[in-house]
């Protein structure tokens, strides 16, 4: 809720949305007649005979595009591949599309079960990386520097999202489970499980990890403010968390881990927020590959022309232009807007009102920011103010009179540059 005195300004305050003792059973997706796995990497030559149009797949059997190491995905149906094509994702991430025409029954592949037998890290990486949650397990497995510290999150970073608080509060066995899986793995004991305000209490002393309380205001969950409210210092430009140590990971993700473990079958089940265009809220539980059209079906949800489909929350969400979108392992909401309440972003130039500084968690000169990340001139605006220090939190965009997309241009500039690093370095 926004809070402001009687008397003068403040900045803003959002709070997060902390989920009571009474829990909300999710309401369960049928499977679809056609579901969408997405393997992070694009077509190439010299094809898998598993991926072949025809093919059957087995529920919890590892993809990959040639049989070798490297991107993988977990089937989450069985059923018969009916195509295999390209998809682009934000900001040029590329994918190949495999659509299973599934079948009413599982039939689940025992690779797993049989490596579970002796659990590593490298099996854990290759089956559960695409898990729900989405584990970064891939930055454990030979990572530049070492790992020392492994931070999991217990809340949601959007605001009006409960799926990852409501996983750490429905199936705490799973991530104690997860937590213990993690040490043996990976040789980490410095484990902190990171909780909101209010929720401190219910998890200290319940889990092999440090249990750390952290502010319920918003954007304090997010990873950049999170590393700063638990070690006490700022990631320095260029930095990743990786560098200094650190790996944030989500409780969804290890609580996947551990049931996956626990029962020998890779998770296939994502909970979900849903926000309809009324603005109610319903946790949902479909599998992984689900296209959007079935939640929304489900749900009786109905889209009527140029209403808007968001992957996320309202404030870091992003659009989507197809209910045949399937959910992902990170997918966290589905917000749906009425057109009628869509307030469109716009290119009138800024008015150096000043609002999106006064807002600015990290005390950036947004109005300055934007002037250059406007004009393609992503490096001087990195360099003069401070690009890096972003959070993406979108308060900035919220508070912005002219309705600039200003993290549309923050997110572009991070991504535009990060691209020119591996072409400096084929260079050198």
């Amino acid at each position: 809720m926004l809070s402001k005195p009687v008397f003068g300004y403040a900045k803003p305050k959002f709070s997060y949305e902390l989920l009571s003792t009474a829990f909300p059973r999710p309401v369960t997706v049928p499977r679809p007649a056609q579901a969408t796995l997405l393997l992070p990497r694009e077509i190439g030559p010299a094809p898998s005979t598993k991926l072949k149009v025809g093919t059957r797949v087995l529920t919890g059997q590892r993809l990959t595009w040639d049989d070798g190491p490297g991107p993988s995905v977990i089937s989450s149906f069985t059923g018969k591949i009916s195509a295999v094509a390209p998809q682009l994702g934000d900001y040029g991430r590329k994918y190949t599309a495999i659509t299973i025409a599934t079948e009413n029954r599982d039939e689940w592949d025992g690779a797993f079960a049989q490596a579970c037998g002796q659990i590593n890290l490298a099996t854990l990486a290759d089956y559960l990386s695409g898990a729900p949650g989405a584990p970064p397990l891939a930055k454990l497995v030979s990572p530049q520097k070492p790992i020392d510290t492994i931070v999991i999150y217990g809340g949601d970073t959007d605001l009006l999202v409960d799926s990852n608080l409501y996983v750490l509060k429905t199936r705490t066995d799973a991530v104690e489970k997860g937590i213990h899986v993690l040490k043996e793995a990976t040789g980490i004991e410095k484990i902190i499980l990171a909780v909101p305000g209010e929720s401190f209490q219910n998890f200290d002393g319940h889990f092999a990890a440090d249990v750390r309380s952290v502010p319920n205001s918003y954007p304090s969950a997010q990873p950049l403010m999170l590393f700063y409210q638990i070690f006490g210092r700022i990631l320095n430009q260029g930095q990743s968390f990786e560098n200094q140590g650190v790996l944030f990971m989500r409780a969804e993700a290890v609580a996947a881990i551990g049931a996956a473990v626990a029962s020998r079958q890779v998770a296939v089940e994502k909970v979900l927020t849903v926000l309809d265009k009324q603005g109610n809220k319903h946790m949902v539980s479909a599998r992984i590959g689900t296209p959007i059209g079935s939640i929304l079906q489900t749900l009786g949800i109905t889209l009527e022309d140029r209403d808007r489909l968001i992957f996320g929350g309202p404030m870091t969400g992003t659009a989507v232009y197809s209910e045949e979108q399937p959910v992902q392992a990170d997918t966290d909401a589905i917000m749906v807007q009425a057109a009628a309440e869509i307030i469109l972003s716009s290119d009138y130039p800024c008015i150096n009102c000043g609002e999106c500084v006064r807002i600015c968690p990290s005390h950036i000169a947004v109005n300055m920011l934007v002037r250059f990340l406007e004009a393609g001139q992503y490096q001087e605006g990195a360099d003069l103010y401070d690009l890096y220090s972003c959070v993406e939190c979108g308060l900035c965009s919220m508070v912005c009179v002219s309705r600039m997309p200003i993290l549309q241009y923050i997110k572009l500039a991070k991504y535009e540059l990060a691209r020119t690093v591996p072409a400096e370095e084929a260079n050198e």
